[in-house]
């Protein structure tokens, strides 16, 4: 895995030239240091993979130096290089978190293979620490469609893949913006990194910040152990800020420093740390008008938008409506008891709008599945609601027409009773985030 950084601390000056040299021209980039002290200090500014670590240094002890790398940077791969008499110290060091550990004197072939080993293994941590992030919540894997708007995005979003620019989603709620994300990611020339996302509008605002930052031990009260943040997980991949509208002006700034020079600081550090990501925005929201309303910031949404991709809403999506739900029947039928689609209910389907647009769709499918009685699957299996808009339903007793506050009322109240009272498919489905659906629910005394 050449590209990736390495440090050397070793107080022996001549073997670090000779092994620099020899790192180097195997495509490594490589930052030397000759005491554990500035072995320290180098972590604390930049960003490594591998350290190569001699633990008789002189004035701060290698012993030292992977205690502070276990406690700061647990995805950081140590390799202990050892005088032979040392080798009982150095399977303590692994004990201790380091990943191996070559005695003195080596051949550079072998601490070659030790440290794409090491690669190997730090890849796979990052992955397991994303996957385990991201395991109630993972999107389809598959883009379908073919209509011709959406054959037109996947061909700007492909050409948008090989640039290194920020990129701006713009589209409905539903309309599987994430998924195109991770289409253009695994179409750049990251494909090989993480692909890392978090969803600004899930999370508080000290919360998110420590998630996409890190914190350092001491922080707050529970911070006993510092603490990677998703921008450090996600260094040479992509990081998808979902719901990025969201985002509390308090925290916009501190993104906005990232986006142009790639530093950021854990909470409560005080050294500038760096990581090179793409950044993949998605939005609900006209992020032009927010800026006009001083919602968002209009600097951050230049840095954001250098390519705008818009993803088209289902309704506009001529015949992908069928070929979703026949996708969706076939991911979610059991094996043994394949549903089908009975021609009244794919009318059903063609006829209505989709509001809520693929998850909408998705989800309809899904329950259909449950509630169907025999092989084939009925318009009262889908539950379409009805288009027309009964304005009788919305005068009171005495004549009178509800106040636009009853109505919304009454609105988010059948949207919840329709989702079962889950409040992140209810969010969607009325383009509002969790945070207003909630202070809704509050306001209007809803059970």
């Amino acid at each position: 895995m050449k590209d990736s950084k390495i440090l050397i601390a070793d107080d022996d000056e001549t073997l670090c030239y000779l092994l620099k040299e020899e790192l180097v021209n195997e495509g490594y980039g490589v930052d030397v240091v000759y005491d554990g002290k500035d072995a320290i200090e180098n972590l604390k500014k930049r960003y490594y993979d591998v350290l190569l670590l001699d633990l008789e240094m002189r004035e701060v002890h290698g012993e030292k130096v992977l205690n502070y790398v276990r406690d700061n940077h647990p995805s950081l791969q140590v390799i202990v290089l050892t005088a032979k008499s040392d080798v009982r110290t150095a399977i303590e060091c692994i004990k201790q978190g380091a990943y191996d550990f070559i005695t003195k004197p080596y051949e550079f072939g072998q601490l070659c293979v030790t440290i794409e080993r090491a690669l190997e293994h730090k890849d796979l941590l990052i992955k397991n620490k994303i996957l385990s992030s991201k395991i109630s919540q993972a999107p389809p894997n598959t883009i379908i469609g073919e209509s011709e708007k959406v054959k037109n995005v996947l061909k700007l979003a492909e050409r948008a893949a090989k640039s290194d620019s920020n990129i701006l989603l713009e589209g409905e709620t539903g309309t599987g913006k994430e998924l195109f994300a991770e289409f253009v990611h695994k179409n750049s020339n990251r494909a090989d990194k993480p692909f890392v996302a978090i969803n600004c509008a899930s999370l508080p605002d000290q919360l998110i910040e420590s998630e996409l930052f890190g914190y350092e031990k001491g922080a707050f009260t529970d911070a006993k152990t510092s603490k990677q943040g998703l921008v450090e997980i996600a260094n040479g991949g992509t990081l998808f800020l979902d719901e990025i509208g969201e985002l509390s002006l308090a925290l916009q700034p501190k993104l906005l420093r990232f986006l142009e020079n790639g530093e950021f600081r854990r909470v409560g550090g005080i050294t500038n740390l760096t990581s090179s990501v793409r950044v993949i925005g998605a939005t609900n929201k006209n992020l032009m008008e927010e800026a006009e309303n001083k919602n968002f910031r209009r600097d951050l949404l230049f840095r954001l938008n250098v390519i705008t991709l818009t993803i088209p809403p289902l309704r506009e999506r001529n015949g992908d409506i069928l070929l979703l739900a026949e996708y969706f029947l076939q991911k979610k039928s059991p094996v043994r008891s394949l549903k089908k689609l009975s021609q009244e209910a794919k009318n059903e389907l063609a006829r209505y709008n989709f509001p809520g647009n693929v998850r909408e769709l998705e989800h309809m499918i899904e329950r259909s599945i449950i509630f169907a009685e025999g092989d084939s699957i009925l318009p009262k299996d889908l539950n379409v609601p009805a288009d027309d808009f009964d304005f009788a339903n919305y005068v009171k007793d005495d004549g009178k027409i509800m106040t636009m506050e009853d109505v919304e009322k009454i609105h988010i109240k059948r949207a919840l009773d329709q989702n079962n009272w889950n409040r992140e498919i209810t969010a969607r489905a009325l383009d509002i985030s969790q945070k207003t659906l909630y202070s809704k629910i509050i306001k209007f005394n809803l059970k």
